[in-house]
């Protein structure tokens, strides 16, 4: 897999993203630098008179949303017609989401939306899923976690906070494993079995999900789109 997309290839992919938006639509705003274009693009056409609500899946998208001017709503009271999200890894139309630890709510959201559209760099794209995949867990659920998903194959790792002392904490207040379960054969699969472990709140394996995948270079964009 190529690795180090740049941000021109994102912008390509975000901006693309945002012109499927309608007049009138309910946006699910994924999280992510990516998605971060989408949401830009987003408020630049909400200026020019585009009628949208968003509904954010992070603390990081609402904020963005809020600064650029993107009216912000929730699942309580919408339910949207999109929602433009990012993704660590593409294969196939199967995803591997939750490097910013957002996929529990991205997943809610993807659900309930009419249409999922995933944006990304080309760096991002694999002939098979093979990056760890991120489990959300209760913090309780930590150790027991880790040793079901070793028992599978999968090597777990706490994720730690990058600017502080101490692991990852989700918005929801629980902690994240990373774990490596290399090429991953069979994401059906997978995806059950980890939903089944008790303790796990979501994992990052977003399988048969996306309806289109908007691939990002440095200076054009290209549009998969899956039944």
């Amino acid at each position: 897999m190529k690795r180090g997309g740049s941000e021109a290839a994102k912008r390509q992919a975000g901006e693309s993203a945002a012109t499927v938006v309608e007049d009138g639509a309910v946006v699910g705003l994924g999280t992510g630098s990516t998605t971060a274009h989408a949401i830009r693009a987003l408020g630049e056409a909400v200026e020019s008179g585009l009628d949208v609500q968003g509904i954010p899946t992070s603390y990081q998208s609402r904020e963005l949303a809020r600064e650029v001017g993107v009216p912000l709503t929730t699942l309580d009271d919408a339910s949207p017609d999109v929602a433009i999200d990012g993704a660590d890894q593409a294969a196939n139309g199967d995803l591997v989401k939750g490097g910013g630890a957002a996929h529990a709510r991205e997943k809610l959201v993807a659900d309930a939306a009419d249409r999922l559209v995933i944006v990304v760099d080309d760096s991002k794209l694999a002939d098979a899923l093979s990056v760890p995949v991120p489990v959300e867990v209760l913090p309780d659920a930590r150790t027991p976690v880790a040793a079901r998903i070793s028992e599978l194959g999968g090597e777990p790792d706490l994720r730690a906070a990058e600017r502080k002392d101490g692991p990852v904490v989700t918005d929801n207040g629980n902690l994240v494993l990373d774990c490596d379960f290399g090429t991953i054969d069979d994401p059906v699969g997978l995806a059950t079995t980890l939903s089944a472990i008790p303790g796990v709140v979501e994992h990052g394996l977003f399988v048969g999900m996306a309806d289109e995948l908007h691939v990002g270079s440095a200076d054009d964009v290209t549009v998969q789109r899956f039944d």
